[in-house]
């Protein structure tokens, strides 16, 4: 039960902020908007997905929205500018994100180099490449794409799909047990005979797997490629981890905490949308003020387990 109280105190917020704003707001409390909320948000469950993977090792990726951006503008000038099919433009870009994502886990891994460096500089080549793609905007007109974008349950089914796959891979297979014993303590993780260094290179690649997939699921909801798309989105995608419960730390969270984290950031902005008058930098503000709760609460958690 003690180890649960993160998740538990997530589900509650989540609940009590659910039930306040349908109290204030007509309709908020519909199948519409609940489904809205995850079409919505597809594109950071996804990525958040692939990053709680990375904060339970114990690693942080921020990559994560130049990542999107890259895969956002490479998709919109294969598709638009060169032709491909969607499906192979696809795949070509969700392999590139792959690589470049097992890339930075071989280079953290065999140079024990901090996650924190290597995942900037990652985020600065992104970005970069993203631009020199193109700086513009492209809109991305294609039947299958257009068909695809107005399915309201395409990309919540998605998001939910790679959610599943991910709750399997970290509950039911060694890689998941590997993963939660190296956020615990990577040393003993070694002595244990646990595979580290291949663990944090396949870390990695999930994270840039997701981040191409949040992607691609971007362009679907936008119906374009931007090179700025993405832009700061890595910052969201630790919050959600961290305010589902994952300890900064690693070793303890669950990705269940991470989809309640990315509902919660979710109602806020659609609550703020519901009431009109409100400026959306508040979004910010709000997840500010619970990310911050969430981290003393972790703290005082920790505290606790330490003196029993």
């Amino acid at each position: 039960m003690k180890k649960h109280l993160s998740l538990i105190a997530t589900i509650a917020i989540f609940v009590l902020m659910v039930a306040g704003a349908s109290l204030h707001y007509k309709g908020f409390f519909s199948f519409g908007v609940f489904l809205n909320l995850l079409r919505d948000n597809a594109f950071l469950g996804v990525a958040a997905v692939g990053m709680t993977f990375v904060i339970l090792s114990g690693g942080i990726d921020l990559s994560v929205g130049g990542m999107i951006g890259f895969t956002s503008i490479l998709l919109g000038v294969l598709i638009t500018k060169h032709h491909f099919h969607p499906a192979a433009a696809i795949g070509l870009s969700v392999a590139i994100g792959t690589a470049i994502g097992t890339s930075m886990g071989y280079v953290i891994s065999a140079f024990d180099l901090p996650p924190f460096l290597v995942t900037l500089a990652c985020m600065f080549l992104t970005r970069g490449l993203a631009l020199v793609i193109s700086p513009d905007t492209i809109a991305i007109d294609h039947p299958w794409y257009d068909a695809v974008s107005s399915a309201k349950t395409a990309l919540p089914l998605i998001f939910l799909t790679v959610l599943a796959v991910g709750l399997y891979i970290a509950h039911a297979r060694p890689f998941g047990r590997a993963v939660y014993a190296i956020g615990g303590n990577a040393d003993s993780a070694a002595l244990m005979g646990l595979p580290v260094g291949k663990t944090k290179i396949k870390i990695y690649a999930i994270s840039g797997l997701c981040s191409s997939i949040g992607g691609v699921l971007l362009t679907f909801y936008m119906s374009s490629g931007d090179p700025n798309a993405g832009r700061m989105l890595e910052l969201d995608a630790i919050a959600a981890v961290v305010i589902g419960g994952t300890l900064l730390s690693g070793g303890v969270g669950s990705l269940v905490g991470t989809l309640f984290g990315v509902l919660i950031l979710g109602v806020i902005q659609t609550a703020i949308t519901f009431q009109g008058n409100i400026n959306s930098w508040w979004t910010k503000i709000v997840t500010g003020i619970l990310l911050f709760g969430f981290i003393l609460l972790q703290k005082v958690f920790q505290l606790r387990k330490t003196d029993s």
